[in-house]
Parts: C-alpha cells; sequence; structure tokens
C-alpha cells in the first residue's frame, strides 16, 4: 500500500452535501460520477493532496443505503492506492483478511477496487485502488 488514495463518506443527498463541502473546501467537486453496479453515484474534492470521496446510494438494496440506514451519514471506508492490485489481495490473503470481492471490479475514477471485511480490520471498511492504466 503506497499512500491513502481517499476517504469515503456516506451521504444522504450528493446535491446537499456537495454544496457543503464545497463551502467547507473552498471549491466544487473535481468530478461526478455514477457506478451503476454499485448502486451509487459519487463525487470528489480535492483537498490539498488528499481525496474525498462522497457516496450516494441510487437503489434502496445498494451498499451505501444499507449504510446510511444502519449506522447514518458519515466516513464510509478509507482507501489505499496500490500498484499491483492482485499480488496484494494475495498477500493480504496470506495475512488471514477477508476479501469481500476476491476479484477487482471497475470502481469510481478510474480505478480497479476491491474491499477488505470490517470485522478483520478492526471495524473499518478498507478499499485497495489500483489505476486502470490508460490504452
Amino acid at each position: 500500500m503506497r499512500k491513502i488514495e481517499h476517504i469515503g463518506i456516506a451521504v444522504k443527498s450528493l446535491e446537499a452535501s456537495n454544496v457543503l463541502f464545497e463551502k467547507l473546501f473552498g471549491h466544487p467537486p473535481y468530478k461526478e460520477e455514477e457506478v451503476a453496479s454499485e448502486g451509487v453515484k459519487t463525487s470528489f474534492f480535492m483537498n490539498g493532496p488528499n481525496k474525498i470521496e462522497l457516496l450516494e446510494a441510487t437503489n434502496p438494496e445498494s451498499p451505501i443505503a444499507k449504510f446510511l440506514e444502519k449506522k447514518g451519514e458519515g466516513i464510509h471506508h478509507i482507501a489505499f492506492d496500490v500498484e499491483d492490485i492482485v499480488s496484494e489481495i494475495a498477500r493480504l490473503q496470506k495475512e488471514g483478511f477477508m476479501v469481500l470481492n476476491e476479484t477487482p471490479k471497475k470502481g469510481a475514477d478510474n480505478k480497479l477496487v476491491v474491499f477488505l471485511h470490517p470485522k478483520g480490520t478492526n471495524g473499518v471498511l478498507v478499499e485497495l485502488c489500483q489505476e486502470i492504466p490508460q490504452k
């Protein structure tokens, strides 16, 4: 793991939260996109070298909808940048971590992603991210 890639925050309303975080950081999000496979709309803010991802559910069965129902708005996950997601998955499984999706999937912001179960990471949902190479 090379660095923290971003911190994900679950929100009820992306529109309202974008206004709030724009006031907080002094600038609008640099990107908004929908990840239909995960049932989520996202927006990304840069704050210095740090990235914040806001996540709004697009359907009531999505992981974000379930998180909001159970815990309310707040920090959902912390994501780490990795160079080789497949070898990092193998390394972490050997160390005893439970991977939620063993095959990396396309996530937001041009990343391949995989998640570690929070039961094995002191209650923190950990995401691994690898930049998808441009062709």
